[in-house]
């Protein structure tokens, strides 16, 4: 009968030296992990464009060709734009494609894309509906005063509001402010990108639209 073999155990010295390689990956890791939150946070900047923020996680595809989920909302403003202020999405499916922007007024990356959107908004407001629906309060971002504070201050005038329909953050599959929903005139969604956008990647994706 051959004897039972016993793997050999590190010794003290071994382990050690493990522990050593150990504590000399944590600095890397927590200096990874700074500057996944500064991109996160946003900056003071005023917009996307200065900073060159393009999306804090990405394009996203995963979303297209499926119908945009209906949901009701009230405008803060814009009503003139979309003819009233107590309405859902499906109403304004039809006519134009829609860019769908999810946002917070104590949102960073929010305030830093809006200037973009604003600027978005003066070139396309004939050819595309820019919407803004205000998530704050899912998020804990700031209640409706926030958001509505925010639009003041950065006199932004496109159509913007707010839903108290929790299910669309399940619906979307809204992960982190801003998430924008781009969808196209059947009421299919096209793209979905999660994060701060600047003026380039509006004017592209909506183009994109527009050709269809």
């Amino acid at each position: 009968m051959r004897p039972l073999s016993i793997p050999n155990r590190p010794t003290d010295l071994e382990t050690n030296r493990n522990i050593n390689k150990l504590w000399f990956l944590i600095p890397l890791v927590l200096v990874l992990v700074s500057a996944s939150a500064t991109i996160a946070c946003g900056t003071g900047s005023d917009s996307a464009s200065e900073i060159g923020i393009t999306s804090i996680i990405g394009d996203e595809s995963s979303s297209a060709g499926y119908k945009a989920p209906n949901f009701s909302f009230s405008l803060f403003q814009g009503e003139d734009v979309v003819g009233g202020q107590e309405l859902d999405l499906h109403s304004l499916i039809g006519s134009k494609p829609i860019v769908l922007n999810f946002w917070a007024g104590l949102c960073p990356p929010c305030r830093a894309e809006m200037p973009d959107l604003q600027e978005f908004n003066q070139e396309y407001k004939d050819q595309a509906l820019l919407l803004g629906i205000d998530l704050g309060q899912f998020f804990g971002l700031g209640n409706l005063e926030d958001a509505k504070n925010l639009l003041k201050e950065l006199e932004v005038t496109y159509p913007a509001g707010s839903t108290a329909d929790s299910d669309l953050v399940k619906n979307y599959k809204v992960l982190a402010m801003p998430t924008t929903i781009f969808i196209n005139t059947d009421g299919t969604i096209v793209n979905k990108w999660t994060g701060a956008l600047n003026s380039s990647v509006l004017s592209d994706e909506t183009t994109k639209m527009l050709e269809r």
